[in-house]
């Protein structure tokens, strides 16, 4: 089983590719077929196949197949453990940067 360290490496890797994240764009809009997100893609069906399953290892999509079709849709609980290790890291530093800027407005008022 991964740790949550092991998770994220796995998210953001699958999310550092611009292909990967176009896929999830238009994943965001509703459920799509392989062969629909493949077709405007300058690349093969198989190339296509290959980064989804990246995302689905990453469990940022989810796939389900019905007769020939294969169905993929945005899984979005993996993106929150991301948005939840972005947001304790910006946290810190927008405190400092409000306190950076109280410092600077109170230097400027002083001058006055």
């Amino acid at each position: 089983m991964l740790n949550q360290s092991d998770r994220l490496d796995q998210i953001f890797r699958a999310l550092a590719d611009p292909t990967r994240r176009g896929l999830l764009e238009r994943l965001s809009g509703g459920p799509a077929a392989v062969s629909a997100l493949a077709r405007p893609l300058d690349m093969s069906l198989a190339a296509v196949v290959q980064h989804l399953q990246v995302l689905q290892d990453a469990d940022l999509v989810r796939s389900e197949k019905s007769g020939r079709v294969r169905t993929c849709r945005l899984a979005p609980d993996a993106l929150r453990a991301a948005e939840q290790w972005l947001h304790d890291r910006r946290t810190p530093w927008e405190q400092r940067l409000d306190a950076l800027g109280d410092v600077l407005t109170d230097t400027t008022d002083n001058e006055d």
